[in-house]
């Protein structure tokens, strides 16, 4: 085929127009991707910025919900025993949930208190306890806390009903040289109210096997005044083998006996020396008796020299419910490794340490 110049022309024309088309195209496509890639970027950037924005509000909602609560909880126990474990708690001279130095437990030297400056004045009704302690160094788990101060807490217990109570534990941490208060993460209220608890389960623990030992012990003075009855009144069984021997009648079959005569074997006589029915009632009672003393001896215990304190709790930090001079008789009613639950002769139910008892 032969191209004439015309042709020729009008081909490299068109050639030239697809082309430019072609490179038009390119243009706008990578255009538009570096666009798009730019947008891609600017809402990464975007993101990254709202993320870096949300940070401290999150930070200061965590603060918020954990520092300053404290604590609230109902117990199921009476007013009375939580206001006297709560007592003993605030008594202890301890804190915990927090310490001044890394190789401490708690903080100690804790002292009991009736009012303190560091919190506000309560007026919501209730028995309010302080525990403070002075001049505490940087107590942990107290925000922002720097230098020395004074480290409060603070119950309050509240009744609801007869046989509950509520609970409220506070602890604030003041500066002595800028007079700043800083709340507590919660560890103190947490730990405080965890020694609380104990003691209050040892009471209950206490009163249920002292409620368990007293039932105990009816049933034996009710056995053993059953058995003292059946005694005076001669009612003891005797066993079979035990009973005279009867012989049963015996007809005669001789035709020279008199009409209507039957021929009866005498009854024999009981032996003598076979113990009789009082004689196994007695017996049998001061057995019985004997054993009761036994078991009672084997629960008696008697106070060492100079004395020992009669504790509500089986704690050395509990409250003291009375001293018992030495000689005291008291009966065991629980028994620990460390402390036996006891009852004096007068009533009262409390703890001792074994190591100051002895047996009777």
């Amino acid at each position: 085929m032969v191209w004439s110049r015309s042709d020729r022309s009008g081909w490299l024309a068109s050639r030239a127009e697809i082309r430019g088309r072609i490179s038009a195209t390119s243009g706008i496509g990578g255009r538009s991707a570096a666009g798009a890639r730019v947008r891609a970027s600017a809402r990464l950037v975007l993101l990254l910025l709202l993320f870096a924005a949300a940070l401290p509000l999150a930070g200061r909602g965590k603060d918020k919900l954990s520092y300053g609560e404290g604590l609230a909880v109902n117990i199921p126990a009476p007013e009375g025993e939580v206001e006297q474990a709560v007592a003993d708690v605030a008594d202890n001279g301890v804190i915990r949930g927090t310490k001044e130095y890394n190789k401490d437990e708690f903080i100690s030297g804790a002292k009991a208190a009736t009012s303190s400056r560091v919190f506000p004045a309560w007026t919501e009704g209730g028995k309010v306890f302080y525990k403070a302690r002075e001049q505490a160094l940087d107590p942990r788990h107290f925000k922002d806390s720097s230098d020395s101060g004074t480290l409060v807490v603070r119950y309050i217990v509240q009744a609801q009903g007869e046989k509950n109570s509520v609970l409220r534990i506070n602890a604030l941490f003041k500066e002595d040289y800028r007079h700043i208060v800083h709340q507590s993460d919660g560890s103190v209220e947490s730990a405080e109210y965890q020694d609380i608890r104990e003691r209050i389960d040892a009471v209950e623990l206490m009163k249920r096997q002292n409620a368990e030992a007293l039932n105990e012990r009816r049933e034996k003075l009710e056995e053993k005044k059953t058995s003292s009855s059946q005694a005076e009144a001669g009612a003891w069984p005797v066993p079979q083998s035990e009973q005279p021997a009867v012989a049963a009648p015996v007809e005669s079959h001789d035709d020279t006996a008199p009409s209507g005569t039957t021929l009866v074997t005498s009854q024999s006589v009981p032996d003598q020396n076979q113990p009789t029915q009082n004689q196994l009632a007695t017996a049998s009672g001061q057995s019985l008796e004997e054993q009761v003393k036994d078991l009672r001896r084997q629960l008696e215990r008697l106070v060492k020299d100079p004395g020992a304190p009669l504790k509500s709790a089986p704690f050395h930090t509990a409250s003291t419910l009375q001293s018992l001079p030495t000689g005291t008789e008291v009966l065991i009613l629980i028994s620990t490794p460390y402390w036996y639950g006891v009852e004096t002769h007068d009533g009262q139910h409390g703890w001792i340490m074994r190591d100051d008892l002895v047996q009777k």
